[in-house]
């Protein structure tokens, strides 16, 4: 085998499924955006999240800035040297991740150090198996840490949240389904697909789970009690009202796959891998000679590409309300749930670490009226030595929730922006102290990369480009208050919500 060829084709899989969405997630985002209302808050998002689709389409840049755990699967003839396989993912991750088309997201989890390649001990996670065709099948997913705190595991029978009692069988395992959309709220960037593992352990069930997500999303499920059981969630997920982002709306899930497997006696999982809009899934098949592209996987039928026209926002828009950092208290105080803003001026990111930092340090900046950004850009740094941002969505508020609200109080702190909101203790806070939580489109890296006018500094470079603290200048940075300085959360509200929907599914359906 060719492995040089081999690995550059293996590169442009990486580049191509962290850039490119595939055609079949496409005509489902499609969907769901032609069927939302005009000029509600989901539209809004789909309009962003189409436009974000079409601009790192346009950039060959990351169109989400989480570019996740790289998960391969691969099937090889007889005789294929897996090893050298291997080799070449590996040379061709830490390629796409210098040129920055990957965030450095494998962490040392002992010690926290970033490898800053996206190599270490287990990763890429990279599974093998034989077959007796003679081309090599090479299909990769990006699963971004958002959606996979989203996963979910059910040991039947259970108790459920509205649902009451779900037994071991089919209407047991279609209310742990139901519910695992329930429970991902706006967390995992609604609306998302799911994949569902029926059977096997606590592992395995996971595995399968994940297998489900690389189904494409038009295909028919062969078992005609799982074709049932993926309609039937397909058709009452959607049900529930939490909608994109977690905003309310008509469409909650965009895909559901459904596998199962022989179980032993005692044990009966059902295990779900929630994955966001931005469902980064593709494949190749190559030559197992040459080690050439002969085939991508997952793009059958036409592109839709989401241009200027299609991807504007209604005509029904919100009014938007302008903000400079920093910013006041009284300009925070009068804010309110579903507001629309636009900030100008600084910003500053902060996730993880840097709140746990926060929580025991003094700031590296003076934060008194200013904006905490939840999220870990992709970062490029050019020969000049300065730092170009290529992605920058928001990650998920909910990990900070143990630090946010003292930490706005310690620093003065005015506004938190991430996704899926944040809870109780935060809310108390905001209340308490004059600060808001502002949810930005999940996924939209590019839409609003493009916001940021500039690097003005880092701090906190020991804790990896992801987890630093960027000084980012910023115009017409756009998002929407969900929890304001009143004690009032729309994630609180669309919760209770739901649960009441979900309930409307008690009674038995499959018997």
């Amino acid at each position: 085998m060719n492995v040089q060829t081999l690995e550059n084709s293996l590169y442009d899989l990486i580049v191509e499924t962290s850039t490119n969405l595939p055609k079949d997630v496409r005509r489902a985002i499609r969907k769901a955006k032609e069927q939302e209302n005009a000029g509600t808050r989901a539209a809004m998002s789909l309009a962003t999240i189409t436009q974000n689709i079409q601009m790192a389409d346009e950039k060959v840049s990351p169109i989400c800035q989480d570019t996740g755990l790289p998960t391969f699967k691969i099937k090889t003839p007889v005789g294929v040297n897996q090893l050298e396989i291997t080799k070449a993912i590996k040379n061709a991750m830490v390629r796409a991740t210098k040129d920055g088309k990957m965030r450095p997201n494998s962490v040392d989890s002992i010690t926290g150090e970033n490898s800053g390649d996206n190599l270490g001990e287990g990763l890429p996670v990279i599974k093998y198996e034989q077959w007796d065709k003679d081309t090599i099948d090479i299909r990769l997913i990006l699963k971004g840490g958002g959606c996979e705190n989203k996963n979910i595991q059910y040991s039947l029978p259970c108790e459920l949240d509205g649902l009451g009692r779900a037994g071991r069988d089919l209407d047991g395992i279609r209310k742990c389904i139901m519910h695992s959309v329930y429970q991902a709220q706006g967390q995992g960037c609604s609306a998302g697909f799911i994949g569902v593992g029926i059977g096997g352990d606590r592992s395995s069930g996971y595995d399968l789970a994940k297998a489900q997500l690389f189904r494409s999303s038009d295909d028919v499920n062969p078992n005609e009690d799982l074709r049932k059981l993926e309609e039937y969630v397909m058709e009452h997920a959607n049900e529930l009202g939490i909608g994109t982002m977690g905003f309310g709306g008509e469409t909650t899930l965009l895909g559901c796959k459904v596998g199962v497997m022989h179980r032993i006696p005692a044990s009966f999982f059902v295990s779900v891998a929630y994955n966001c809009w931005a469902f980064r899934r593709l494949g190749i098949t190559v030559d197992a000679g040459s080690g050439e592209i002969q085939e991508w996987l997952y793009q059958e039928g036409d592109k839709i590409s989401f241009d200027a026209e299609q991807a504007e926002t209604p005509d029904e828009q919100p009014e938007v309300v302008k903000l400079t950092a920093p910013i006041s208290e009284e300009q925070i105080r009068s804010l309110k749930v579903g507001d629309v803003v636009q900030i100008d001026g600084m910003m500053y990111t902060g996730r993880d670490a840097i709140h746990k930092y926060l929580s025991d340090h003094d700031s590296p900046v003076d934060l008194n009226g200013q904006v905490i950004y939840h999220c870990g850009p992709v970062m490029l740094k050019d020969e000049e030595g300065n730092w170009h941002v290529k992605a920058a969505g928001p990650t998920t508020s909910i990990r900070e929730e143990p630090y946010q609200g003292d930490i706005m109080k310690k620093f003065g702190i005015r506004a938190v922006i991430g996704k899926g909101g944040m809870g109780p203790k935060t809310l108390k806070a905001l209340e308490e102290h004059g600060g808001v939580y502002l949810n930005a489109i999940g996924g939209a890296a590019q839409y609003y990369a493009d916001c940021i006018q500039g690097v003005e500094g880092v701090d906190l470079m020991q804790f990896g480009v992801p987890e630093a603290m960027w000084h980012l200048r910023v115009k017409g940075f756009t998002a929407v208050v969900t929890m304001d300085a009143h004690g009032n959360s729309l994630h609180k509200d669309v919760d209770q919500s739901s649960l009441e929907k979900l309930s409307r599914f008690k009674e038995p359906v499959f018997k």
